[in-house]
């Protein structure tokens, strides 16, 4: 799959933003990168930015194992639905009311670890297999 130039564009400035205090790219910056991203193009569009950037991003680093479907998509679904509950000035105000995205293991509070570690989770979508998502539970 080919990312189209203007979403390149938009990633890598993306990308520089997240990282500029950093200088690095860890869990937070993930994060921020969501955030942003999500603030850019909505949650839909941010769903492809996000994913197809870290890919691309993973595979110039000789590591495109290290990218993965259900949990680029679930951080973005994630950032998206608290981002919309409450809408924040700056990613800091954003990060300190939504504490609980900055841990990295969240997702196990939706999925076993045996499902993400499954290779159809890393290269398709999965729901998640032990809570549903917020919003979800809120439709059923």
């Amino acid at each position: 799959m080919r990312e189209a130039p203007e979403n390149t564009h938009v990633f890598d400035e993306l990308m520089a933003k997240a990282t500029a205090s950093a200088g690095a790219f860890g869990h937070r910056e993930h994060v921020h990168l969501t955030w942003l991203a999500v603030g850019r193009v909505g949650m839909p569009a941010a769903i492809a930015l996000v994913s197809d950037g870290i890919q691309r991003t993973a595979r110039y680093a000789g590591a495109p194992q290290k990218y993965h479907v259900t949990v680029s998509r679930a951080w973005v679904e994630l950032v998206a639905y608290h981002a919309a509950a409450h809408e924040q000035p700056d990613f800091a105000a954003f990060a300190e009311r939504h504490p609980a995205l900055l841990d990295k293991r969240l997702l196990t509070r939706f999925y076993r670890s045996a499902t993400l570690a499954d290779a159809q989770a890393r290269t398709s979508w999965v729901e998640p297999d032990l809570a549903p998502f917020p919003w979800t539970a809120l439709t059923r």
